[in-house]
């Protein structure tokens, strides 16, 4: 007999979608600064920033325009996603056909869960990291130079 999935496993397309209207929303203790003020004033809190990407890997990234590892994130998730989803598969076929090879699929559809769980943190981690270093300044750049590193940065002018 097969297992009945929970819905949102079984229609990834409306867990997609249920994602990208949560991402959508505000989150209640949000802070509405007026588009008028410096971007200095609208930062995101470290632990913000952290929460977002734990709960959906990118999100925090995109707060603090950090886009390209954002998007790095989103389709690592993807992959671990699909991956599972596979795994399973393979693992319900394997079952169905009375095989006692089944160990090996439940290991890597484990494997993959494993994987999934540490993008969350990862780009947790990287999100909170990220809004850290919102006021770090642009201009400062690192050179590896053959008698060591120099460090350069512009001053601004009185």
């Amino acid at each position: 007999m097969r297992r009945r999935q929970p819905s949102a496993i079984r229609h990834p397309v409306g867990l997609g979608i249920l994602l990208v209207a949560l991402a959508a929303c505000p989150l209640l203790a949000q802070d509405t600064i007026p588009q008028s003020t410096p971007d200095s004033l609208r930062r995101i809190k470290p632990i913000s920033a952290f929460l977002r990407s734990a709960l959906i890997p990118g999100w925090g990234q995109a707060v603090t325009h950090r886009w390209v590892t954002g998007a790095a994130f989103v389709a690592w998730e993807g992959t671990c996603i699909m991956m599972m989803k596979k795994a399973q598969g393979e693992l319900d076929h394997i079952r169905a056909v009375g095989a006692n090879h089944a160990t090996g699929k439940r290991q890597e559809k484990e494997d993959w869960l494993t994987l999934l769980v540490f993008n969350h943190l990862f780009s947790g981690a990287e999100a909170f990291v990220s809004a850290h270093l919102q006021d770090f300044p642009e201009d400062l750049h690192f050179r590896v130079s053959p008698h060591g590193v120099s460090v350069s940065f512009a001053l601004p002018r009185p």
